[in-house]
């Protein structure tokens, strides 16, 4: 039984990787989305691949997530169109160059974190007031396993994702007395566009999409707080 079909979702970083998958499994599942993204091409690119599947056409905008005006501006018209919000999918993210900690661009460094730490956290606010003023919701940020090892070069994108996840385990607790669940996902290895080089041995992001929505389907009396994956092949450990 789907617990997803006519739920409000909004889902950042819809238009690649995980985030496609995820909007195209979530619309097929029936569920009244608003998707976001920054590139106008792949949403349009998006939004024919939903039609052609027979899924439910999303409410979408396309701007940068650097912007907290316009980041206000979609979670109220998200809210306004869908009624209400039910999930918020945290899963925007990007990773502009790879870098020892001693050569990091300052302005690298800084647009990484503005995408990978700030804007889930304006999200995270806003939804937990419209959450909290109806009693309930559910929050999903999508991190990445990178937050729970060391990779050398990849230190400004670890930053952003480790402090997301930390801002995550304490959001968890403050939400909890609200009946807002609050679940952290740290998929592993993943082909996607997102990696200089394809990965045929990584996890599909369709298999990570169907994972994520594998969690939004569990049972009202199970609450998932944290969910690590990986590709069989990845043997890097803490």
């Amino acid at each position: 039984m789907s617990h997803i079909s006519d739920k409000a979702i909004l889902l950042t970083g819809a238009t690649s990787g995980i985030g496609r998958a995820l909007a195209l499994r979530l619309s097929g599942e029936g569920a009244r989305l608003a998707v976001c993204g920054r590139s106008p091409e792949r949403m349009a690119s998006l939004l024919d691949a939903i039609t052609t599947a027979g899924g439910r056409p999303p409410l979408h905008a396309t701007f940068d997530l650097a912007s907290e005006q316009e980041i206000l501006a979609f979670i109220e018209r998200a809210n306004a169109e869908l009624g209400c919000l039910d999930i918020l999918i945290n899963n925007a993210g990007v990773n502009i160059t790879k870098a020892p900690v001693s050569e990091i661009r300052t302005d690298h460094f800084d647009a990484m974190l503005a995408v990978n730490l700030r804007a889930p956290m304006i999200f995270m606010r806003e939804a937990f007031r419209l959450m909290r003023a109806r009693g309930g919701g559910h929050v999903v940020n999508i991190l990445s396993s990178a937050c729970l090892y060391s990779n050398e070069t990849m230190g400004a994108y670890t930053a952003g994702k480790a402090g997301l996840d930390a801002l995550t385990r304490i959001f968890r607790k403050e939400c909890q007395p609200h009946r807002i669940r609050v679940t952290a996902v740290y998929p592993g290895g993943t082909n996607t566009a997102f990696r200089a080089q394809a990965r045929p041995d990584y996890m599909a992001p369709e298999s990570v999409a169907e994972a994520i929505v594998g969690l939004l389907n569990l049972p009202g009396d199970v609450v998932p707080h944290e969910f690590v994956f990986r590709p069989e092949v990845e043997v890097n450990y803490p």
